[in-house]
């Protein structure tokens, strides 16, 4: 089975959005390293932050069937490189977190993620309040689970 790669900057909200995705409550801990779970694997902030990373998220996407790039609404830069969702062998999604956070730019976190995702899907999300998850967990699921319904 093929996994979903969750790709995003330290403090994107990448592990709080894997804990949401598995409907779970509690608060999510720092990822140190490359952790696996059932049908995703979540990526530690600093591998898309340090470019001395990318080799190791390259070669970790070949267990994925699809990258979602996460970038946090209430961030004014882009932590990823221009076209870096088109360096990987696999189709790629967005995601944009903390939407309902009152420092939230919507636009302009789509603005800078689609500077990196120049094609594919973004779609709007706050763990804390379920916005999006459903949808986003609907997305991601038949990546993993072609022609089933999971």
């Amino acid at each position: 089975m093929k996994k979903v790669m969750i790709i995003g900057a330290v403090g994107a909200g990448k592990s709080t959005l894997v804990k949401a995705l598995f409907g779970e409550k509690l608060p999510a801990a720092k990822t140190q390293s490359l952790v696996y779970r059932e049908w995703i694997i979540d990526t530690p902030g600093e591998y898309s932050e340090n470019p001395m990373y990318y080799r190791s998220l390259m070669a970790t996407s070949h267990q994925a069937g699809a990258i979602l790039l996460v970038h946090d609404a209430t961030r004014t830069r882009n932590y990823f490189p221009p076209g870096f969702a088109g360096g990987f062998p696999i189709p790629a999604l967005g995601a944009v977190t903390k939407i309902d956070h009152p420092d939230a730019n919507t636009d302009k976190a789509v603005d800078l993620l689609r500077q990196s995702l120049p094609g594919g899907d973004i779609l709007m999300t706050s763990s804390a309040n379920g916005i999006g998850i459903e949808e986003l967990r609907n997305r991601l699921l038949p990546i993993v689970y072609p022609g089933s319904n999971q």
